[in-house]
């Protein structure tokens, strides 16, 4: 599968009417460190602009190697603060792709340069943002081949109709090959070491793959 990703990043809710929007009790909220704006009287802004923004992005974020093997795409809603310093705390997955997706798009975003903070009433403050990050595989989509799986340097369990498998069992089900869309989750599979027939010792890690019921 040829890797290439494609971010589209867009700033959504109140965010297109920020500038000099008044401030009202729906505008401010409370996180576990305080007072946070969703409206504010003048808006972050990165060095060099929102483009500017979307060119960090694109140039820093990993495609997951997992996620990346099993051809899993989509979209990861990030909710976070901008600080009274204009740096990016609290990055948050609002929803779950897996496979290492939700950790990536937060890294990019908590390394990302400061902004210059939002002001309310002369003062710094801590503003909330949601941002869509889209990972995308580019060219002719490609069903994922157990083969590819087994050379890698993750083990992979496998969960269909609710019944685990290890990835011999699931090719008699599933056959040489799956449609990553009919992947639900993708995430490490901690209790592996309690099942003998699912230790993988020779691996960096173990995946617990998670299929539609039907």
């Amino acid at each position: 599968m040829k890797l290439f990703y494609i971010l589209l990043v867009a700033l959504l809710g109140t965010q297109t009417s920020l500038a000099q929007a008044p401030v009202t009790k729906d505008s401010v909220t409370k996180t576990g460190n305080g007072k946070v704006f969703t409206t504010i009287e003048q808006v972050p802004e990165f060095p060099g602009g929102i483009p500017a923004f979307y060119s960090y992005i694109s140039k820093n974020l990993q495609y997951p190697v997992v996620a990346r093997l099993l051809g899993i795409t989509g979209k990861v809603n990030m909710s976070f603060v901008l600080n009274e310093n204009g740096k990016i705390v609290e990055a948050t997955p609002k929803n779950c792709l897996g496979a290492g997706c939700e950790a990536e798009a937060a890294r990019v975003l908590e390394l990302c340069p400061a902004w210059k903070p939002g002001i309310q009433d002369g003062k710094p403050v801590r503003v909330m943002y949601t941002v869509p990050i889209t990972f995308d595989l580019t060219g002719k989509k490609e069903k994922t081949r157990l083969k590819d799986l087994r050379k890698s340097d993750y083990g992979f369990v496998f969960s269909i109709k609710d019944t685990l498998y290890t990835i011999d069992e699931a090719e008699k089900i599933l056959g040489k090959e799956f449609d990553p869309d009919q992947v639900v989750a993708a995430d490490s599979f901690y209790n592996y070491d309690k099942v003998q027939k699912f230790e993988m010792p020779d691996k960096k890690e173990v995946y617990l793959i998670i299929f539609k019921s039907t």
